[in-house]
């Protein structure tokens, strides 16, 4: 099961931990949450959610600049007016600790975008090959889906929603076939 999905603004890489922003998060219900739990939790509960995504974030930005430092390239451009190819973008995998920062061990696959990446947070029994090829589709269709021609990065939610609802639907990982996608292309052209 996955247990989050992030996209995040990538800052420059700095003395400490690299900065970034956490533009869109979506937490999937942990195992054996009985399937008529409401959304809302204790305040508590969702302050402690927010810092473990937040955790998250930031390693996922530093794996992207240790990355990208490590290349030899030069540092990517702010996001291009046409949503790049991320047939080839830098990716990978990475383990989180029982403890750092949720209870349980977990696995973080990532994907780098120009300024920005995306990361789903998997438990450990999770398929780790089959959650890096859903985030290599799920990504370019959020970034067209996010941004129209022309503008910086503006977040439609209605729109991410739908992509993760049909990708990710309940934080299960699914085999995606080209006619699948290309159905939820359309359902997101409408």
């Amino acid at each position: 099961m996955v247990r989050a999905f992030l996209l995040l603004a990538l800052g420059g890489p700095g003395p400490g931990p690299a900065p970034c922003r956490v533009l869109l998060a979506r937490a999937f219900a942990p195992p054996g949450t009985p399937p008529g739990t409401p959304p809302g939790s204790p305040p508590r509960q969702r302050l402690r959610r927010k810092e473990q995504l937040l955790a998250v974030a930031r390693q996922v930005a530093s794996h992207c600049h240790l990355h990208q430092a490590s290349s030899g390239r030069p540092p990517a451009p702010p996001l291009p007016e046409d949503p790049p190819s991320l047939h080839n973008a830098p990716g990978g995998l990475f383990r989180l600790a029982p403890g750092d920062p949720f209870p349980q061990g977990t696995s973080v696959a990532w994907l780098a975008a120009p300024s920005l990446a995306f990361a789903l947070v998997c438990d450990p029994p999770e398929n780790l090959a089959l959650a890096e090829g859903t985030l290599r589709h799920l990504a370019p269709r959020l970034l067209a889906a996010l941004r129209p021609p022309g503008t910086g990065v503006l977040l439609r939610p209605d729109a991410a929603d739908l992509l993760l609802d049909r990708l990710l639907p309940h934080g299960q990982l699914l085999f995606l076939s080209e006619r699948f996608l290309q159905a939820v292309d359309r359902e997101l052209s409408r």
